[in-house]
């Protein structure tokens, strides 16, 4: 038993967990060095990793259910869509109703852009595929605008499209390689979409903080 204690403890270490994140109540990273982690910014960079989390994950599963043909694709894609609503809802304690519902109607149409080219993607016409890949970034150069305008002092436009077009080129090798059925290389793929929106949701609560320091 002690053997498996000190196993964890030494994995936890080795991914750069320390007791200080361990005491934060809520956190899941370090406190600053020299501070300490206030309960509401912790809460709210919990909450801001769920979102996106959940973002990612109902995407896989409308991914794989796309690829298959599943019967659950309706229900899933739905779901999928309630996330973007959750997370304009989410910014809109700092920037207002007006602002979360933009944020919703963009993300809603970058989750529509991505079924578009997994669809076309399935018939393997590759001048449409194109065209809905075009369409679909653009649309994550359009997230990026707004997300940098609202809070351009922690969130820079180049930061932020670099950010957006990572998601997005990941998330197409994820995509690409299910309906190829190269299953490992899909699931690799998800791993890293998974650490990359996990950095850039972390950018985003700690910007909001930066933004409204009062607040936490």
């Amino acid at each position: 038993m002690s053997s498996i204690k000190a196993t964890i403890q030494m994995g936890l270490f080795a991914a750069g967990i320390t007791a200080a994140a361990l005491l934060v109540p809520g956190c899941s990273r370090p406190a600053p060095a020299g501070g300490t982690i206030s309960r509401a910014s912790a809460d709210l960079h919990d909450s801001m990793r769920k979102l996106w989390e959940d973002h990612i994950t109902w995407t896989r599963l409308v991914i794989v259910s796309t690829a298959a043909g599943l019967p659950d694709l309706t229900a899933t894609t739905e779901r999928l869509l309630k996330n973007q609503a959750d997370i304009g809802d989410a910014i809109k304690p700092y920037y207002g109703n007006e602002a979360g519902d933009k944020l919703t109607v963009l993300l809603r149409e970058h989750i529509v852009g991505a079924a578009n080219v997994l669809a076309v993607a399935k018939t393997k016409d590759v001048s449409k595929l194109e065209t809905a890949k075009a369409a679909w970034y653009a649309n994550g150069e359009s997230i990026a605008a707004f997300l940098s305008a609202a809070n351009p002092g922690a969130w820079s436009l180049a930061d932020m499209q670099a950010m957006m077009r990572e998601h997005l080129d990941l998330t197409l090798v994820e995509a690409v390689a299910q309906l190829e059925g190269r299953y490992p290389d899909s699931v690799a793929g998800y791993d890293k979409v998974h650490a990359a929106i996990l950095t850039m949701s972390d950018m985003l609560s700690d910007g909001i903080v930066k933004q409204y320091p009062k607040q936490f």
